[in-house]
């Protein structure tokens, strides 16, 4: 925090009057979002919650790997307490109230209600919990978005080689099942796995993210086959027994930045759709077409034989294995925060094999585009209608739902930066909706409260709530962005007055 907060300040909030149609140089669709649309906000168990070891929790990756070492966060901190959001969940569901959103993307903690991963053992006091939420929300007429899987591993699993272990597949399909049968009647709408090339990339590939192993070489690519096949093996539990009864839906989240080339030319164009297929189409090729992309088969086979492998370091997928992962969506489930520029670079040297050089590419930020607190995130409004149909013109999914779109900032309260953003990205939104025909029906906005942001602890807020953790209650305040979306929900209007 650069500027110490004091609970309860007024706090001179623009909201709708910031702009008519034209921000700046920007221009912002005066135009409504259908009225079937749902805007909703989104948040992550672990990263919420805290309780890490009450009412028989069990352990997470996330909790051994960062008491074995503060160091692994920016400011030293983890997310033992975190929103304390087990024990103000009623404080939290009221914000959602007052917020008027129609929909509450969270996860569910698998150690909560599985300590060591398995059905050996059910926490009831776990289940209790989620059932609590699911109940209130209901009453106050907010539709539950549940994720199973947002990266916090139960520890035994972890410690039996996670998600480079096929049998963790089984044991995610056993949880899936459970979490079906425990709270399905309230739940209409699913997500398997979050990011799984977020948790391949940084957890088993980098030592940024639990569990911390380094294998970018060939660990990566396991780990994604596994994540898929975990993911297909719940969407099926799902279709063939609790579909006919539930008639809900259920997909997994995949997370990309829109990949522009950097120019006309032929390299750079080639070069911006390896990127999407390397960094996107590598869990959603399997999923919405089949099969790894071809790109990626070729590019990683020839450079593995370069190496002297005698195979790829890209495991095959069987026949059987493509059938059983395709078609395992009912939605598309996206998380989008910005956009790269992408150039041609030659290969790399056949040397030290990693997943970096397999693909290539020169990823960079254009000097112009709006910098947030953090160096991965900046402003390319953009970004979201392109990627949009991107997704809608080569996988057509039927529908796509936004359930991440955030801006990271130090805490202010008066966050007129984050006040841009989601103007910015919600008019490029609904342009695509209404300009494009692309079927987005629903976005749920990174994020409800100022959580626990991983390897940045609480350096990086995302918040439209600002969270004092510095306060042992975990003091919620009100901030501009906040106030603004809760005008967007209820007008379902980006300026001041739009057109009918």
């Amino acid at each position: 925090m650069a500027t110490k907060i004091t609970t309860g300040i007024l706090v001179s909030v623009c909201l709708m009057s910031i702009c008519s149609r034209v921000c700046g140089d920007e221009e912002i669709t005066d135009r409504r979002f259908p009225e079937s649309f749902k805007f909703g906000v989104a948040s992550a168990a672990y990263q919420i919650e805290g309780a890490w070891d009450e009412d028989g929790k069990g352990e997470n990756m996330w909790d051994r790997f960062l008491h074995d070492n503060a160091s692994r966060t920016t400011d030293g901190k983890n997310a033992d307490i975190a929103c304390d959001s087990y024990h103000k969940w009623r404080e939290d569901v009221r914000l959602l109230t007052e917020l008027g959103v129609s929909i509450y993307r969270f996860s569910i903690s698998w150690s909560r209600i599985l300590p060591d991963g398995t059905t050996n053992k059910i926490n009831q006091a776990g289940v209790d919990y989620y059932l609590n939420l699911l109940q209130e929300l209901e009453a106050n007429n907010i539709e539950p978005l549940v994720t199973l899987y947002h990266w916090d591993l139960p520890q035994h699993l972890s410690e039996l080689g996670g998600w480079l272990n096929p049998q963790i597949a089984d044991y995610f399909g056993e949880y899936a099942r459970l979490a079906f049968s425990l709270f399905g009647e309230h739940v209409k709408r699913w997500t398997t796995v979050n990011e799984p090339k977020s948790t391949c990339l940084l957890g088993y590939g980098n030592t940024y993210n639990a569990p911390g192993i380094n294998l970018i070489a060939d660990g990566v690519y396991q780990c994604a086959k596994i994540q898929l096949l975990a993911h297909a093996k719940a969407w099926h539990i799902y279709d063939e027994e609790f579909r006919p009864t539930q008639q809900g839906k259920v997909s997994l989240v995949l997370d990309t930045p829109w990949n522009e080339p950097a120019s006309d030319s032929e390299l750079d164009q080639e070069a911006a759709e390896r990127e999407m297929e390397f960094g996107f189409g590598w869990f959603a090729h399997p999923v919405y077409l089949g099969d790894w992309p071809e790109v990626m088969k070729v590019r990683v086979a020839n450079r593995s034989k370069l190496e002297g492998l005698g195979f790829s370091r890209l495991p095959e997928l069987t026949e059987e294995e493509i059938d059983y992962i395709k078609g395992t969506f009912d939605y598309f489930g996206l998380n989008i925060y910005t956009g790269l520029l992408v150039s041609y670079l030659p290969d790399d040297d056949i040397g030290t094999p990693n997943y970096w050089s397999d693909k290539g590419n020169h990823l960079y930020s254009d000097a112009s585009w709006p910098e947030s607190s953090t160096d991965w995130l900046r402003y390319v409004p953009f970004s979201i209608r392109k990627l949009v149909n991107y997704i809608n013109d080569r996988y057509n999914p039927g529908e796509i739902f936004v359930t991440e779109n955030g801006w990271a900032d130090t805490g202010e309260i008066d966050d007129q930066d984050r006040v841009r953003y989601y103007r910015g990205y919600l008019s490029n939104l609904l342009e695509a909706i209404l300009d494009d025909g692309v079927n987005v029906v629903g976005y749920t906005a990174w994020s409800l409260l100022d959580n626990f942001e991983w390897a940045s602890g609480y350096s990086q807020r995302l918040g439209l709530i600002y969270v004092d953790h510095d306060s042992p209650e975990r003091t919620r305040t009100w901030k501009s962005s906040g106030r603004y979306y809760q005008q967007v929900v209820q007008t379902r209007c980006l300026v001041e007055s739009c057109i009918d």
